[in-house]
């Protein structure tokens, strides 16, 4: 049987969107600068929906409780930015990059331990039953909103970026800041982590089986509920990663910052293709880059342009950018 060939159409997608926006800007360094701008905002946002896309496509759970675990990352970076004040306050990249790792690994492990408690308590009842998952997880996060406010409050709280991380470099005459670049690196390397341990090891092999033909995998002897329950850990982790830059993104953090880029979530794992982890990247580049032209260009059109885009998107492939066979 033939190897099916790699589609590069929706990268080639990305390159006309850059193409396109470039004489309608005028200008190189704008252009430049808003082109970084946009792809680090889209790595943002796929680090955040890969959690979210992971669940759906290997687990067939649709989690609209997602932007708790999203909220409670930021919320636990700023309590653990207080404690590093220090080395976040250092004119030290070193310094300023020791105190962002441990942020982001103690956000990651609360997320993850709070998923663990959301899957027992909210979501294993309803597996298999997808109106009563989306009224019980969003519940869940409304009930999830409270609890944060009742532990840090119900106001905003700032989360400035370190240090060394703030100001821009210059790139020939266009300013591209420094935080971006950190942000396009790291959305990187998650998407290296996730399409080697979904392609290239044991873990994905399984979890791909056990999508396939569930009791098949466990007559092997293998307990395919526990690696979904391990799936489920790494999407929420992977929210609390994504909520901590999303916090420094912005700068300040709300209770109610999760539930207000699900929307955006949902486009982006709906363009890329329903489980699709290369599609949710692509889908969350195409929305940064979207949003990042028609919010210098045409700021009103900046308001519904990632719905036009997804309309456009799958009136060209109705099952999104690279769908999940065999589902």
């Amino acid at each position: 049987m033939p190897k099916a060939r790699f589609d590069y159409r929706p990268l080639l997608l990305l390159a006309a969107l850059a193409l396109l926006a470039l004489p309608a800007i005028g200008s190189v360094p704008t252009w430049l600068t808003l082109t970084i701008a946009g792809l680090a905002m889209g790595m943002i946002v796929f680090i955040i929906a890969s959690g979210l896309t992971l669940v759906f496509g290997l687990m067939d759970v649709l989690n609209f409780g997602h932007g708790v675990f999203i909220a409670l990352g930021a919320f636990v970076a700023t309590s653990v930015f207080a404690f590093l004040g220090p080395w976040a306050a250092a004119e030290s990249l070193w310094l300023n990059l020791a105190a962002l790792l441990p942020v982001m690994l103690v956000a990651m492990a609360v997320a993850g331990a709070v998923g663990w408690v959301f899957e027992r308590l909210m979501v294993r009842p309803v597996y298999g039953q997808h109106l009563k998952q989306i009224l019980i997880t969003m519940g869940g996060m409304i009930i999830g909103e409270e609890l944060i406010k009742v532990i840090w409050g119900p106001q905003q709280i700032p989360l400035p970026l370190p240090q060394a991380l703030r100001g821009s470099v210059l790139l020939g005459d266009a300013s591209i800041e420094k935080y971006r670049l950190i942000a396009v690196v790291i959305g990187a390397a998650v998407l290296i982590a996730l399409l080697w341990t979904l392609n290239r090891t044991k873990i994905g092999l399984l979890i791909r089986a056990g999508v396939q033909d569930r009791e098949m995998v466990e007559s092997l002897g293998y307990r395919i509920r526990q690696l979904f329950v391990g799936v489920f850990v790494a999407g929420s982790a992977l929210a609390g990663l994504g909520g901590v830059l999303w916090g420094l993104y912005q700068q300040m953090v709300v209770p109610q910052m999760g539930a207000q880029v699900n929307v955006l979530l949902f486009i982006v794992i709906i363009i890329g293709g329903l489980g699709s982890t290369l599609g949710c990247f692509v889908g969350a580049l195409l929305v940064g880059l979207m949003a990042n032209y028609t919010g210098f260009l045409a700021p009103k059109v900046a308001l519904f342009s990632n719905i036009g885009l997804m309309v456009a998107i799958l009136l060209w492939r109705p099952q999104g950018l690279y769908p999940v066979t065999n589902r």
